[in-house]
């Protein structure tokens, strides 16, 4: 059996992205801490919000473009791998590890204009001719069409 390493965050940027470029081919980097949140009830009953930090990493034409059209609070949705590297920390001698989102795609969010969530129209489906069973316009009596 294969192996799948994927990642999809939609969440959103906790600062602007870090650019830079790697040491060795001086190719450009972009680094973005993306937040996500989940709710979930508690022992208690009552519900919670929890926020997750991810720590993402893009090389190339994509960190350019990231750092071009990406600033703090912007809506993403991306996707990836993830990856771990470690390094021997100088000062306390002690080996240390971090784990990254290698980024391969993503998806702008926000509309064009403001960084702000684009609305939807809550009569979109009116545009069409489409039965809306919730009112009893229903021609075909519920039952499923297939």
């Amino acid at each position: 059996m294969g192996n799948v390493n994927k990642v999809i965050l939609l969440g959103r940027l906790g600062a602007d992205p870090e650019t830079g470029v790697t040491s060795a081919q001086q190719i450009p980097t972009a680094t973005l801490r993306i937040a996500t949140n989940s709710r979930f009830k508690n022992q208690s009953g009552d519900w919670e919000d929890r926020t997750s930090w991810h720590r993402c990493v893009a090389f190339g034409r994509t960190a350019e473009n990231l750092a071009k059209f990406f600033k703090k609070g912007s809506q993403i949705y991306l996707e990836g791998r993830l990856e771990t590297r470690s390094w021997d920390d100088e000062s306390s001698g002690q080996k240390r590890y971090m784990t990254e989102v290698i980024i391969n795609n993503f998806e702008f969010i926000d509309s064009k204009s403001g960084g702000t969530n684009q609305s939807v129209d809550d009569d979109i489906l009116k545009d069409f001719d489409i039965d809306d069973p919730s009112n009893g316009d229903s021609s075909n009596g519920g039952d499923v069409p297939f």
